[in-house]
């Protein structure tokens, strides 16, 4: 009988040998997350494994992990799992392709908020965008909570982790694909074309786009504000942004 605590999700990865054994899969994995205090051998191989295959390792307070756990016996590392694989940016362009359309894609730069991802997606998904690319670092991945937060849009929208958003950005104009970065400062979307091939980054949820990726871009487009508040939630901006890029093309 499973006798985990309702709190414990489908994309843990309980205990040494259950982590062990997913890393010898190759199965995808968002970040393993290792108590404090918990450095036995068994653990440390484990580590070194993970580093191997680029895999983000933290380390956290052990209330932490039996938190998660429900309490279960978790000596000390969890892994959490993405929920489904991920594509690649070439499998983005050549769905646009299958289409017959330009490219449409979202860039996320450093999106840490599982909420957010998931209402990112599901909008992508709901406007017809191929695509979304996440950083693979100090971003949030393809987990439970992202899955729960897109409303099940996860299992139709391709998405993809890449190492250098700067790097990927580079490659996609090669490929004539139009940046446009959403930022302060920025011409008014409304008078934008949004009509070719094109990426719309949108940036960290207290940083926004990072300088060098903010260089990158094409363009820079904002949202006019007529409050107090001087910026929009990410998930928010996106939607407005993508429905515009939709009504265009």
């Amino acid at each position: 009988m499973d006798n985990r605590d309702k709190t414990v999700h489908d994309d843990l990865i309980i205990g040494r040998n259950a982590v062990n054994e997913a890393l010898s899969s190759k199965r995808p994995i968002e970040n393993i997350l290792v108590g404090k205090n918990s450095k036995s051998g068994a653990i440390v191989a484990i580590i070194a494994k993970a580093k191997k295959s680029d895999i983000v390792v933290k380390e956290v307070d052990t209330k932490k992990l039996d938190f998660m756990t429900g309490n279960q016996n978790h000596q000390g590392i969890v892994a959490i799992a993405s929920v489904k694989e991920y594509s690649t940016v070439e499998e983005i362009l050549s769905y646009a392709q299958e289409k017959n359309e330009p490219p449409f894609i979202i860039i996320l730069d450093e999106i840490e908020d599982p909420h957010n991802l998931g209402a990112i997606i599901r909008t992508a998904e709901c406007c017809g965008a191929h695509g979304v690319i996440i950083k693979k670092r100090h971003s949030a991945g393809l987990s439970y909570s992202v899955s729960k937060a897109s409303a099940g849009a996860v299992e139709y929208v391709k998405v993809a982790r890449v190492t250098n958003i700067s790097q990927t950005i580079d490659d996609l104009k090669e490929k004539g694909v139009w940046i446009y970065g959403a930022d302060m400062n920025g011409e008014d979307y409304t008078k934008c074309d949004f009509s070719g091939p094109l990426a719309l980054v949108i940036g960290n949820e207290g940083k926004g786009i990072s300088r060098l990726v903010r260089e990158k871009c094409d363009y820079i487009v904002s949202l006019p504000l007529k409050g107090k508040i001087n910026s929009l939630n990410a998930s928010v901006a996106t939607g407005i942004l993508a429905y515009k890029i939709a009504e265009k093309r």
